[in-house]
């Protein structure tokens, strides 16, 4: 294939020039010898439903595009272009939400892949018996696309262990509080849901103080990243032994440095978002290119990713 007719795929994010995918892809494309580039599109957050319909049509039109992955507009993309799918996946129809992309034989496919991707970041934390007859809670601090994918994983029914006995979720929009209710009263479920409108990060303080020892706090918000600052103030205190997920994995993560501070004190084991970062998008490159993604293929898609990371 001559370098005219390489494949590509499509990165649609807020600022995926940043993104250390962009060094990561093509040392991929060489390992799996799928021969593809990868092209951003930079969209603000909350854009307008015609930038997203436009970002779509050019993915449809262009015929070396294979598939694109979307990170912060999945639910506002699939809003704004629903009736451009052919067809969507289990998640994506529960979740409301699209992170994959594919054209495959004339169609245009609509994946949640993220469900998938934050089980398989989560088994990096915790493994799923930790919930077993326990008392421990989940506090999430945003609700949007992650904060769906990462309740509804952790809502279905797990053959290898419990479920935590409460999923809160934060937000400072009441609408996206309302969207991901209607998602959760479609699962069959033993978890109970509690939604808090969060009119400053006071009010997440409060609910991060009612928190039982052993909890898992979540940031989702995207501060610390596309934007700067931390969903807690600088008075929060996490829970005893709690686990702690940045779902960052660059920028500021002023919120990963808030629990950091209180690793010891607390015993707190902190995770960031590297993990999730990389099953995110192996999960959509596996789905695009039909690769069977193996253990020992995702450890050398990972190595290569770490080698980046470090010299970065």
């Amino acid at each position: 294939m001559t370098k005219s007719t390489r494949s590509k795929v499509v990165f649609i994010g807020v600022s995926t020039g940043g993104s250390s995918i962009m060094k990561i892809f093509p040392r991929w494309s060489d390992i799996l010898g799928i021969n593809c580039d990868i092209v951003g599109i930079d969209l603000p957050l909350r854009a307008p439903a015609d930038r997203y319909r436009q970002a779509l049509r050019a993915i449809i039109d262009d015929q070396a595009i294979k598939g694109a992955l979307i990170t912060a507009h999945k639910i506002d993309l699939l809003r704004a272009c629903r009736d451009m799918f052919d067809e969507f996946d289990h998640y994506a129809r529960i979740c409301a939400e699209v992170s994959c992309i594919i054209k495959r034989n004339g169609q245009v496919l609509g994946f949640a892949k993220d469900p998938i991707s934050s089980a398989q970041a989560l088994d990096q934390l915790v493994t799923p018996a930790y919930w077993n007859g326990s008392r421990r809670d989940v506090l999430c601090l945003g609700a949007g696309g992650a904060a769906v994918a990462i309740s509804v994983c952790m809502a279905e029914a797990n053959p290898g262990g419990g479920h935590p006995r409460r999923f809160l979720l934060a937000d400072i929009l009441p609408e996206r509080l309302t969207s991901i209710r209607r998602i959760h009263e479609r699962l069959d479920t033993p978890v109970e849901f509690e939604y808090h409108l969060s009119q400053s990060a006071a009010d997440n303080d409060a609910l991060l103080h009612g928190l039982p020892a052993g909890s898992l706090v979540i940031n989702a918000t995207g501060l610390g990243k596309d934007k700067p600052g931390s969903p807690l103030t600088p008075a929060a205190r996490f829970p005893q032994a709690g686990l702690i997920w940045e779902l960052n994995y660059r920028g500021q993560r002023d919120f990963m440095q808030q629990a950091l501070a209180q690793a010891h004190a607390f015993g707190l084991t902190i995770e960031d978002g590297w993990m999730y970062f990389l099953h995110g998008w192996t999960e959509v490159i596996a789905e695009i290119f039909d690769i069977n993604l193996d253990e020992d293929t995702f450890n050398q898609l990972r190595a290569a990713a770490n080698d980046v990371r470090k010299s970065s």
